[in-house]
């Protein structure tokens, strides 16, 4: 699979994922992820930020929101349709840009102060390369700051069971290399709904650790976070993340 082959799917996908996200149906971003990373993240504001594969724009403004100057870049032109119509009915002053990732054509250099990815360089065939490009458009001592479907996780995981009454992960092996479409939906959206389909490039953890110090990055910090209770109590699906991470995220400085 290549860089056309994502940016079909996710055009495929691009209505249907806008409309879901912005009803509410992604209760894994918006109770677990989304509070986690941008703790993570710490304060944006008065920043140049990059969002590396903003799809639909929903993070993209939320860091505007947060006092960020924001570019958002990505692969699907559908998707992007969806982020500069929001932007549109509500301006915050983000630009949006149809590139890869990979190679951030017609970014300049040092140009950022930092780039953030949510949820999308496992979704991308060139890790490697994203990394160098993200290295090229900072700043100086800037930072890059991302989050991945934990790679133990989300590679080995087979499915969930219950057995004598308690929730468990069924694994595979770790250390899958061959690329995947995943076929699935949000949990909160209706059962009628056609399931999305989506490029996956499983990694091992020291692969994308490895990746980003070839890159010319130091690492500054990396997290695993499992679901609080607080957002388990409002959605008792999230329980089973109460001691199993599904987010990884890494933070590292030029």
């Amino acid at each position: 699979m290549n860089e056309d082959d994502v940016a079909r799917l996710w055009d495929e996908n691009a209505a249907t994922w806008a409309s879901h996200v912005r009803a509410g149906f992604d209760v894994f971003r918006d109770e677990y992820n989304n509070p986690a990373f941008l703790a993570f993240l710490g304060s944006v504001a008065g920043l140049d930020l990059l969002d590396a594969g903003c799809g639909e724009g929903t993070n993209t403004r939320i860091l505007a929101g947060r006092g960020a100057r924001m570019v958002g870049v990505d692969l699907s032109t559908e998707m992007l349709a969806n982020a500069r119509a929001a932007e549109s009915e509500a301006r915050l002053g983000i630009r949006y840009e149809a590139t890869s990732f990979t190679k951030l054509d017609g970014v300049e250099d040092a140009c950022f102060d930092v780039v953030v990815s949510t949820m999308a360089l496992m979704d991308g065939p060139d890790l490697p390369g994203a990394l160098r490009a993200f290295h090229r458009v900072l700043r100086p001592c800037g930072r890059l700051v991302f989050s991945i479907a934990h790679p133990c996780f989300t590679n080995a995981a087979l499915g969930w069971e219950t057995v004598e009454g308690v929730q468990v992960l069924r694994l595979r092996g770790y250390a899958v290399d061959k690329p995947e479409i995943e076929s699935w939906r949000f949990g909160a959206a209706p059962e009628e709904t056609p399931p999305f389909r989506i490029a996956y490039f499983p990694r091992t953890i020291s692969e994308v650790v490895n990746a980003v110090i070839a890159a010319g990055f130091r690492l500054t910090a990396m997290e695993e976070p499992c679901a609080t209770e607080e957002a388990c109590a409002r959605h008792p699906r999230l329980s089973r993340h109460r001691g199993i991470p599904h987010f990884f995220y890494v933070g590292a400085q030029k």
